[in-house]
């Protein structure tokens, strides 16, 4: 099998790039732990590493939590080393295998957003216009998939010509966070834009092609449309707090979950039918992924405690 190249530097820039085709071909994406590994291999260098020794001086540094870094972040440089350095003890290197960090759930609270901060919003959305005049049709068609299907940025972007079936109204998601494609059912009225986006564009593209670009014609990144979001919240008078405070845009995922939860709750649906609904369509593993979600709704509308209180107990433990 052909190995993938990294463009690694340190001296374990040749284990690293093994370790990763390793994983790679038992399944797993690269993208996965690339970030990671990069991580890693400039902490290596940057401690002066010239001989493929792991030592404890290294592995205290390699511990510390930095100051502005997030626990998630935290825990899950320390389990990609904790991985690879155990890898390399394996291989007979001289290593130091770091210990495991408890990983603290993060009480981190997205922002929910109310019906004026919505309008004034879209409002911002639906008027940009910039050099890249496929922005003022795009933005309007992107930004409402975030909004209305609660995809993950990365899998809006990754949606390709022939991932749209407009006769049937469905997205289909094949680049996704778990690896498992899924498809999402969109309302009319995104549908209607979607077929209007598509009158507009699609005789350009070909099948593989992605349905969101950039002024050269490729595939839109995550920064480019962060920043965009960042002038869009600017221009509603919404307040960006910064700091991974947001509002993000992975917020509005949160925002279509808990109002669907409740949309799905004052149809009289049961919590034990509307879970696995919203988790499946949300792209989750288990149910359990979906907790978050269940307890910011009952915290945004107490009503829904006395409703649902006791069956989140039974089923996820005691109220947080």
């Amino acid at each position: 099998m052909k190995m993938t190249e990294f463009n690694f530097s340190s001296i374990f820039a040749e284990e690293l790039r093994i370790y990763i085709n390793e994983k790679m071909a038992a399944g797993f994406k690269a993208q996965s732990f690339i970030f990671l590994a990069r991580v890693f291999d400039r902490f290596c260098n940057n401690q002066g590493l010239k001989e493929k020794i792991f030592t404890v001086r290294e592995a205290n540094e390699w511990l510390k939590k930095g100051d502005s870094e997030h626990q998630t972040s935290f825990y899950s440089r320390i389990n990609f080393s904790k991985n690879f350095l155990r890898y390399l003890s394996l291989k007979g290197y001289d290593v130091y295998v770091v210990r495991d960090v408890r990983f603290i759930p993060s009480n981190f609270k997205p922002h929910i957003y109310t019906k004026e901060e919505t309008e004034r919003y879209f409002k911002a959305v639906d008027n940009y216009s910039d050099l890249n005049r496929k922005n003022a049709i795009q933005y309007p068609v992107l930004f409402r998939i975030l909004y209305c299907c609660g995809t993950r940025i990365s899998e809006t972007l990754s949606i390709r010509k022939k991932d749209i079936d407009l006769d049937k109204g469905i997205i289909y998601l094949n680049e996704t966070k778990n690896s498992k494609q899924r498809y999402v059912v969109v309302g009319d009225d995104l549908l209607m834009l979607l077929n209007r986006y598509a009158d507009k564009c699609f005789y350009l593209l070909n099948d593989e092609d992605y349905i969101f670009s950039n002024i050269r014609g490729g595939k839109l990144t995550a920064d480019h449309v962060y920043e965009h979001h960042r002038l869009f919240l600017k221009q509603a008078g919404i307040p960006y707090v910064g700091n991974n405070y947001g509002p993000r845009l992975h917020d509005w995922r949160h925002h279509m979950a808990v109002y669907a939860f409740k949309q799905l709750s004052d149809s009289g649906m049961d919590m034990y039918v509307a879970l696995p609904i919203l988790s499946t369509y949300l792209g989750h593993k288990t149910i359990y992924a979906t907790e978050k979600y269940v307890r910011l709704t009952i915290e945004l509308f107490p009503q829904l405690e006395e409703k649902f209180k006791c069956k989140v107990e039974d089923i996820f433990g005691g109220m947080k």
